[in-house]
């Protein structure tokens, strides 16, 4: 039992749980793109494959590597020590556990209850090392978590009473919170990771006015989808998020720079942020009765914006926190590729060809096998 808790792999919180949450990534989007063409029993977890798909992948998937990423930065923001050895185990046992929920012979209570620990105890974890140092600019994220928390209550309660509706806006609520904590961690990462990949002189601080009114507008979206706001156009809604993207934009221009089109780990940011951007213009011209499909703006935000930074997150971290030259191989630059075109695959063939959502799914489970492939090694083995 010592060896396994004083194994590399549960060092830091970004080695099991990125290996966990790209599996998963795999695995989930396969088993929903089998179901939906019929080549799997009819047998479903409980509340069945719809409630299923929707909770697991912000809250299986997503949630898993947010755990990882921020079990790996607050410690580096704070000097303190990382969750480590049996404590981080536990926290991934409990993580396990929500996913295998679904498949064992409980109501939906007992899922319920089986998932509700994960994002509290994530909460306090973080929250005890930010409140110790004093790092009170780091309290956005402890609410994003909190209100994360809060969705999936929601969630789960809808599926508890059968709320379809419920459901629904807990899990749409969620994804935008993700957005918006896309919005601050990328925010702050990718222009650092630009500068210091292309060895460009360190830039004046931009004025912070505009990422706090990305941040009050990030959370507002989010609550509107959590009351129920969104189910019908609204016009000033069109405008909350024609502000979000306008800003989102702004933030694109001041990145670019044309030498990293050269660099797969700075384009591969650069790109997937450009998805929330359209995410958001879409739920605009949705609002505005321009656009006939929302799904097409979640599914930017989720597959696009979400699973694009997500791989490129992981990627680049993985090397960076393990000590090896931040070079990623040809397989993980066309995990990379292939996880944009599964966006573009679910937003753009999906309204017109039944093909398309096979296409989108196998495109994106290619990615994130071809991440296990060439990260599995390396997260299992010590700092280089």
């Amino acid at each position: 039992m010592r060896k396994l808790s004083a194994a590399t792999v549960f060092s830091l919180g970004f080695r099991p749980f990125f290996l966990a949450g790209a599996a998963f990534a795999a695995v989930a989007v396969a088993i929903w793109a089998l179901w939906l063409y019929g080549r799997l029993p009819e047998a479903q977890p409980v509340g069945g494959m719809l409630a299923w798909h929707r909770h697991e992948m912000p809250f299986g998937f997503a949630v898993a590597i947010i755990a990882g990423f921020l079990l790996t930065a607050v410690p580096n923001w704070t000097g303190r020590p990382g969750l480590n050895g049996w404590p981080l185990i536990g926290l991934v046992l409990i993580w396990l556990l929500g996913r295998l929920a679904w498949l064992l012979p409980i109501s939906p209570a007992g899922v319920l209850l089986s998932q509700l620990s994960f994002l509290p105890l994530l909460a306090w974890v973080l929250g005890r090392d930010l409140v110790a140092a004093g790092k009170r600019e780091n309290y956005p994220i402890l609410l994003l978590i909190t209100l994360l928390a809060g969705c999936q209550l929601m969630t789960l309660w809808g599926l508890w009473t059968d709320d379809t509706g419920l459901q629904r806006r807990g899990v749409l609520a969620a994804l935008w919170l993700v957005g918006a904590l896309m919005s601050v961690i990328g925010g702050r990462v990718i222009p650092f990771f630009i500068q210091r990949g292309l060895n460009r002189p360190a830039t004046p601080a931009a004025n912070p006015l505009p990422t706090k009114v990305l941040l009050v507008s990030g959370l507002l979206a989010a609550v509107t989808f959590a009351i129920g706001l969104n189910d019908v156009p609204r016009f000033w809604l069109a405008a909350l998020f024609l502000l979000m993207g306008s800003l989102h934009l702004l933030r694109l221009w001041r990145w670019h720079d044309r030498g990293m089109w050269r660099v797969p780990l700075l384009w591969s940011l650069y790109l997937s942020y450009a998805w929330l951007v359209v995410a958001v213009f879409a739920m605009a011209l949705w609002h505005l009765g321009l656009m006939p499909q929302q799904s097409l703006a979640t599914h930017s935000l989720a597959v696009g914006g979400i699973g694009g930074l997500i791989l490129a997150m992981i990627a680049r971290v993985s090397l960076g926190h393990t000590g090896r030259p931040l070079l990623p191989s040809k397989a993980i630059v066309a995990g990379f590729a292939l996880v944009l075109l599964a966006a573009l695959s679910r937003v753009l063939l999906v309204p017109f060809a039944g093909w398309g959502l096979g296409v989108s799914a196998l495109l994106w489970c290619v990615a994130f096998v071809l991440f296990l492939w060439r990260y599995t090694g390396i997260l299992f083995s010590p700092r280089a």
